[in-house]
C-alpha cells in the first residue's frame, strides 16, 4: 500500500487501483474482498474510491464510490435507493428547549410513521394518507404508472402509505445543537418500500441476465446491465424516480416534524429552513470525471463538490457533522457518509446490554430498549477517526450534538 498521498492505495490482481481514504480506520477482511471484486469489473473507470466508513454491505461495499462506463450494478446502489439526510437549522437556541424533551420526542413519534409492524397493519405506514402526503404523491405517480406498466411486478409495493414515513434499522430523526447551541432538525431515511421493490426486482433481473449471457463474475452481486440494453434505461428510469420519491420523502416528514415540535409544551414559536441540506448517500447519478461521462455510485458516501454542504451523522451517542465539499477529484468528489458500523447487528446484539447502551446514550432522549441495541454507539466507528482520515475531502461548517433520538 502506497503512503504517499492522503489516502491508500490497494492495487487488486486483475483490477483497477482502490483509493482508500481509511487512515487510522481498519477495513475488514470482507469489505476489502468486496471492494476487489468491483474494482475487476471490466467497465469501472480509472479506479474505485473507498470511504473511511467503509463496511461490508449486502451486494456492495458500503462506503465505496464506483464509476462506470457503459454499465450499471443495481445491487451497489442497492434496495434503499435514494437514503440520504435532511437537516435544518432553527431560530430555536438552547435555552428554548424544556427541561424534559420526553414531550418532544413523543410528538416527533406521532407525527411521523416510524418502525414495522410484521402482520396486520404496518405501525410504520399510513392508514389514511394526510393531504401532503396525497399531494406530493400526485406528482410522482406519472413516473411509477410508467415504470409499473413495463414491470407489474414492482407496483406490488408500499408506495403512497409510505410516502412521508421514517422507516427501520438506521433510519432516525433528531434535535440536535450546534456549537452555538442553536436547534437543529435532523432526519435520515430513503424510499422505503418502493424503492426497496424497484431494487430488488432489478437485482434480480440482472443475474437473471448474466446467467442467460453467461457471464462470469467475481460475485454474483455485481450481476449488471449493459447499456443500451432494454433492461438498462428501465433501470436508470426507475432508480431515478426512487430517489426523487426519496428527497419528497424526507421534504415530507422534516416539515412535519417541525409542526411537530412546534406544537410540543413549552416551545416557543420559532423558524426553520435558514439553512437547509437534504442529499442522498445511495444513489447514482451522470457526471463527469477525468475526461469521461460516467454512471457514478455511491453506496453510502454523499457527494463533496467545492461548495457542496453535506451532513455526516455519528452514532446515537456521537456528534454529527454539516460539511462543505473540498472538490477533492481523487474521490470522484464524495466523502463519507456516516461514521460506518464497527461490527454486523448480530453481533452487537450479541456484546451489548441495554445497560450499556443506556449508559453511552446517557443526556440523550431515546428509546433504550432491547430493539435499538443493534444500532448502539458501540456498534460503530469513531467518527472523530472518520472525520480525521478525510479531511482533505470535507471541512466542517457545523457540529452537532443529539439530544433527542426517535429511531424506527
Amino acid at each position: 500500500m502506497s503512503s504517499e498521498r492522503s489516502y491508500d492505495v490497494i492495487q487488486p490482481e486483475g483490477g483497477v487501483p482502490i483509493k482508500a481514504w481509511t487512515r487510522g480506520v481498519p477495513i475488514e477482511e470482507a469489505a476489502a474482498r468486496q471492494l476487489a471484486n468491483v474494482a475487476r469489473l471490466p467497465f469501472i473507470h480509472r479506479w474505485v474510491a473507498a470511504m473511511p466508513d467503509i463496511h461490508w454491505g449486502i451486494g456492495a461495499t458500503v462506503g465505496s464510490v464506483i464509476p462506470t462506463v457503459g454499465a450499471i450494478i443495481p445491487a451497489a446502489v442497492g434496495v434503499d435507493i435514494g437514503c440520504g439526510m435532511m437537516a435544518v437549522e432553527t431560530t430555536l437556541t438552547a435555552n428554548d428547549l424544556p427541561q424534559s424533551l420526553r414531550e418532544v420526542r413523543a410528538a416527533i413519534e406521532a407525527a411521523v410513521p416510524h418502525g414495522r409492524t410484521p402482520r396486520g397493519r404496518d405501525k410504520g405506514s399510513w392508514g389514511t394518507p394526510p393531504p401532503a402526503a396525497v399531494l406530493a404523491w400526485a406528482g410522482l405517480k406519472p413516473g411509477f404508472d410508467a415504470i409499473v406498466t413495463r414491470h407489474p411486478a414492482v407496483g406490488h409495493s408500499n408506495h403512497q402509505t409510505h410516502l412521508g414515513t421514517l422507516g427501520t434499522g438506521n433510519h432516525f430523526i433528531e434535535v440536535c445543537l450546534d456549537e452555538g447551541d442553536r436547534v437543529w432538525l435532523l432526519l435520515h431515511s430513503g424510499s422505503r418500500g418502493v424503492g426497496n421493490r424497484i431494487g430488488s426486482y432489478f437485482i434480480e433481473l440482472a443475474k437473471k441476465d448474466m446467467r442467460k449471457w453467461m457471464v462470469n463474475l467475481p460475485d454474483a452481486d455485481l450481476a449488471y446491465l449493459p447499456e443500451g440494453t432494454d433492461h438498462f434505461h428501465e433501470y436508470v428510469e426507475a432508480v431515478e424516480w426512487a430517489q426523487a420519491f426519496a428527497l419528497t420523502n424526507r421534504r415530507l416528514m422534516m416539515d412535519a416534524i417541525i409542526a411537530a415540535v412546534g406544537s410540543a409544551p413549552g416551545i416557543p414559536p420559532f423558524t426553520a429552513g435558514a439553512e437547509a441540506v437534504n442529499c442522498h448517500h445511495n444513489y447514482v447519478a451522470r457526471e463527469y470525471h477525468y475526461g469521461k461521462n460516467v454512471l457514478l455510485t455511491r453506496k453510502g458516501a454523499v457527494r463533496a463538490r467545492e461548495g457542496d454542504l453535506g451532513i455526516i451523522p455519528g452514532s446515537m451517542g456521537a456528534r454529527s457533522y454539516i460539511v462543505r465539499g473540498k472538490g477533492n477529484p481523487e474521490s470522484f468528489h464524495s466523502c463519507s457518509h456516516g461514521a460506518g458500523r464497527a461490527m454486523s447487528r448480530a453481533e452487537a446484539k450479541r456484546r451489548f446490554t441495554v445497560a450499556d447502551h443506556a449508559q453511552a446514550t446517557a443526556g440523550i432522549e431515546c428509546r433504550k430498549d432491547p430493539d435499538v441495541i443493534d444500532e448502539t454507539p458501540g456498534a460503530y466507528k469513531s467518527i472523530d477517526a472518520v472525520m480525521e482520515a478525510q479531511k482533505d475531502l470535507v471541512e466542517i461548517v457545523h457540529t452537532l450534538r443529539q439530544v433527542v433520538c426517535v429511531k424506527g
